[in-house]
Formats: structure tokens, C-alpha cells, sequence
């Protein structure tokens, strides 16, 4: 399942998660858009991980705990620390990401 951020508080589901998974993203980007069921489908295959979509525009603090530059950007946080971060509108790159921090 794929919560929305409803406050700028992205660091503190960080600290209290094992594993989650980003996807930044913002609602004029088409993108984002394009991206979010294949998202939702990695969500539903990795129920142990959290999933979480951030409007980059709304939550700056949140956008800051990733190197987001561009739309949309998926990034990996495990055990409270950043991992990896990729800017796709490909799944398959999406998919190599989230396998980084699920896979044990």
C-alpha cells in the first residue's frame, strides 16, 4: 500500500520505519503520473517496506532528505539512513531500486 505525506514530516517516518521507499513527485508532473501504478504494484510486492508518495513542491524538508532535482524521483532510506536515489520514469530502474533495500 502507498500512503501520501500529509505533513512535512518524511524524517520521522524515516527514523520509525525499517524500510521505506519514496517517490517524489509534484501534480503538474506527467511523469509522476506515468509512474505512480508501477509504484503502487512494487508497493503491493514488498509489504514489508513502506511506501510513500511526497509532493517535492508542498514538503521541502522532506524533499531535502534526498537529492531530488528533478521529477519524479525515487529514493531508498533503511534503518533511518538515505541509500540510493534514481530520477526514471522507467520501471525497470525503479525496480533495481527497491530491490537494493528489500532483498535480503
Amino acid at each position: 500500500m502507498v500512503k501520501e505525506l500529509e505533513k512535512d514530516n518524511l524524517s520521522e517516518i524515516v527514523e520509525s520505519n525499517d524500510t521505506v521507499v519514496v517517490q517524489y513527485m509534484a501534480g503538474w508532473c506527467g511523469n509522476c503520473r506515468l509512474m505512480k501504478p508501477k509504484f503502487k504494484k512494487l508497493a503491493s510486492e514488498n509489504e514489508d517496506a513502506t511506501f510513500l508518495m511526497v509532493d517535492a513542491e508542498k514538503y521541502p524538508e522532506s524533499r531535502k532528505l534526498a537529492k531530488v532535482d528533478n521529477l519524479p524521483t525515487f529514493a531508498t532510506f533503511k534503518n533511518g539512513d538515505f541509500v540510493n536515489q534514481v530520477q526514471t520514469n522507467k520501471f525497470d530502474p525503479l525496480k533495481d531500486l527497491v530491490n537494493e533495500v528489500t532483498s535480503n
